[in-house]
């Protein structure tokens, strides 16, 4: 579906919006604006990266924001992220999305005077800040806090496999939107070229400055709770296996005993001795208790 915003008798550009684009779809826009095949087809195609392409009488960019919704157990980028194609040049802009997309609609939704709308590079510069800007709530509404209870977990529950694919995820999605953010570092260089530089701009490079920087730690954070909750495993594992092997040494001599008077020789004294089963039980429990200090004293229980 075609739908014009903004038209270039009235705000100095033209803007149009199309949702479920389809090749067909740009026939007019193609022959009005000069179009490549080649653009066209990406933004039909789901699943590439955040890029900027220049041609003769435009630019095509591919910009990716965090889906509205998605499942706890994303890893893909299209499961994660929805992208926009972009045409655009001083007399127009083309928007092409299949998803809805908050900041898009917020910027559809402003005054047609707003100071944002003024220009198409405004405008452009403000999608690709809006985009950026949802990476950013990503980090600070969810997956921060996803992680500070995953690290409670490692230390204080003692139930910790089932979290354990849940963590999967989180490094999944963290290191696919760092792979997305490198993307976009040729189209923030683009607009802060000396020909496209504004207030605007600044504001951008500072966003995706600090957006990196925030992916950045919680991508090392990950990592680290993965190695701790390894740790912790390995931890808890040689505890199980020093509490086996303790209990081990504390049947290894009493089975000894156990297993020679096991043997019933006819001529071993102690089978008729009216006080050998005592002295056995007494020999055994004697061990035991001499195996228990002997633990104490080296401070292994």
């Amino acid at each position: 579906m075609i739908k014009q915003l903004l038209n270039k008798s009235e705000h100095g550009y033209d803007w149009y919006q199309i949702t479920q684009p389809r090749f067909e779809d740009f026939d007019q826009l193609k022959e009005l604006y000069g179009l490549q095949d080649a653009s066209i087809t990406d933004c039909t195609e789901r699943g590439h990266l955040p890029k900027i392409e220049q041609f003769d009488r435009y630019h095509f960019l591919i910009i990716r924001a965090i889906s509205d919704q998605f499942p706890e157990t994303s890893d893909t980028l299209t499961e994660l992220t929805s992208s926009i194609s972009i045409f655009y040049n001083e007399d127009f802009i083309i928007t092409a999305h299949r998803e809805p997309l908050r900041g898009l609609q917020e910027l559809i939704a402003l005054d047609p005077n707003h100071p944002v709308l003024q220009s198409s590079k405004s405008l452009v510069n403000s999608l690709v800040m809006n985009s950026i800007k949802t990476f950013e709530q990503l980090l600070l509404q969810d997956l921060s806090s996803r992680l500070d209870d995953y690290e409670e977990r490692i230390f204080l529950h003692h139930r910790r496999k089932p979290f354990l694919r849940k963590l999967y995820y989180l490094k999944r999605q963290v290191d696919l939107i760092r792979i997305i953010l490198t993307h976009y570092r040729d189209l923030i260089d683009h607009f802060h070229l000396p020909g496209y530089q504004h207030i605007y701009t600044q504001d951008l490079r500072d966003i995706y400055s600090r957006v990196t920087t925030l992916f950045t730690d919680i991508a090392e954070n990950t990592g680290q709770l993965l190695s701790v909750y390894f740790n912790v495993e390995s931890n808890h594992t040689n505890e199980i296996m020093r509490t086996l092997t303790i209990i081990s040494v504390f049947f290894m001599p009493l089975t000894f005993i156990v297993g020679v008077y096991g043997m019933n020789f006819i001529l071993m004294p102690e089978l008729n001795w009216a006080y050998g089963y005592a002295v056995v039980w007494i020999l055994m429990l004697g061990i035991s208790v001499g195996i228990y200090f002997w633990f104490k004293r080296k401070g292994w229980l």
